[in-house]
């Protein structure tokens, strides 16, 4: 049975910002994002030791692959079992997967294949934490925080993108691939004993009324029918897959081809990968901060909107000052797009199917979006960064037009923090 604190079942009388609850998930999370960067830093080294530049590609590569099949499983477990746990149970495998690695780095040099194992284990693993992380908040706090929790979930990653990398190249400078894999290992026990120390709230359902358990498959299939039929949920997930899958690609992939066309350097990339995480970064703190935004539904639709056609006009500006600022302002939109998205998403969705709404809301960001890149690349190829830029713009905007014909989505509130 999950361990539970009966104060929360009651609204907090502290934003979430001022939650210990709250925090100690929180740097949990951040520790475990950390690490994460980490461990890519130290498993590309490896690859391009143990082969060369042409193997390190598919080592980093691979692990997506049983993220992205095993994803939806990954939800069923979620919902299955207290998400907590599961958490707890991931992160410690990932610990003693990459402290063995390093370990064993320390002792001999590693075969390609060991890696690639490496790689896909610890891919099966996030299958499992990403989930699992996602159907946590709402366990950990009331509906009214939620959008503050969302909020300092993205400013968390945000930070940790900028901060793993240097720690990880710090760590390879300093004691090499075994010092550099040991710390991720290290990162991701740091996040255990905040996990431990975390209070759940009950999911607010009576067990007498608690539908019983059947299959893996009918488990799924119950979380697939359920999204589908979910007047707000359903166009939600369905809004935030297109918006995904129309432009991860192009500015992931895109932005290095349109860097390289227009004349504008790595610097010039680095320019505008700044732009984007900054605008990110303050629209996630405003939600941190703020925890309420009025017409929830209509702005994300708007900023939604706004996004993509910011990004789709990278593609069409001949200065890079001017791509810097569009990409802040795409940066801003998504930021306040996303986290609106998931905050309306966790509030609506019944507690006992977060996990398998989260894992098919992620499947598209983590597990569909990554096959675009060799079409977005191929695409550019044929035809030029300009119209790939606008035709990816404008399948992102799709979104738009599945948002607004739903009336739930138009009519969408947050609870109001109290």
């Amino acid at each position: 049975m999950t361990t539970t604190d009966p104060a929360l079942s009651e609204h907090p009388t502290t934003p979430a910002y001022r939650d210990g609850n709250v925090l100690r998930w929180l740097t949990a999370y951040t520790a475990s994002l950390v690490g994460d960067s980490v461990y890519f830093v130290a498993l590309g080294w490896s690859a391009q030791k143990a082969a060369g530049p042409a193997e390190v590609g598919l080592v980093m590569a691979v692990g997506a692959l049983p993220r992205a099949l095993l994803m939806l499983v990954g939800g069923v477990v979620a919902d299955r079992f207290d998400p907590r746990r599961v958490i707890l149970a991931s992160d410690a495998l990932r610990c003693l997967l990459i402290l063995a690695v390093a370990a064993g780095i320390a002792l001999t040099s590693p075969a390609l294949w060991i890696l690639v194992a490496v790689a896909l284990v610890f891919g099966a693993v996030d299958a499992l934490f990403v989930p699992a992380i996602g159907a946590l908040p709402p366990r950990i706090t009331s509906p009214d925080q939620l959008a503050r929790v969302t909020g300092m979930r993205s400013l968390s990653m945000r930070l940790s993108q900028i901060a793993g990398p240097p720690i990880g190249g710090l760590a390879m400078g300093l004691g090499g691939t075994a010092a550099t894999f040991a710390v991720a290992g290290l990162l991701f026990a740091l996040s255990l004993p905040f996990l431990l120390t975390m209070r759940i709230r009950p999911l607010g359902v009576p067990d007498a009324k608690q539908p019983e358990l059947g299959t893996a498959r009918a488990d799924l299939l119950d979380g697939l029918r359920y999204i589908r039929r979910h007047r707000l949920v359903g166009p939600l997930v369905a809004a935030g897959a297109v918006y995904e899958l129309g432009l991860v690609g192009t500015l992931n992939v895109g932005m290095v081809l349109l860097n390289a066309e227009r004349g504008w350097g790595p610097s010039g990339y680095g320019w505008i990968v700044s732009g984007f995480g900054a605008g990110a970064a303050a629209s996630a703190a405003l939600l941190a901060i703020a925890g309420w935004l009025p017409r929830a539904g209509l702005v994300l639709t708007g900023t939604l909107l706004v996004g993509g056609a910011g990004a789709a006009t990278i593609g069409l500006v001949p200065a890079l000052w001017i791509a810097v600022v569009l990409a802040a302002v795409t940066g801003l939109c998504a930021g306040v797009f996303g986290s609106l998205n998931n905050a309306l998403i966790q509030t609506a969705t019944d507690p006992s199917y977060l996990g398998r709404v989260t894992s098919v809301a992620m499947l598209a960001l983590v597990g569909l979006a990554p096959l675009s890149y060799p079409l977005v690349g191929a695409a550019i190829g044929a035809w030029g960064s300009t119209s790939v830029f606008v035709g990816c713009g404008a399948f992102a905007g799709l979104g738009v037009a599945v948002a607004l014909a739903s009336d739930a989505v138009r009519r969408a509130e947050l609870p109001r923090p109290r």
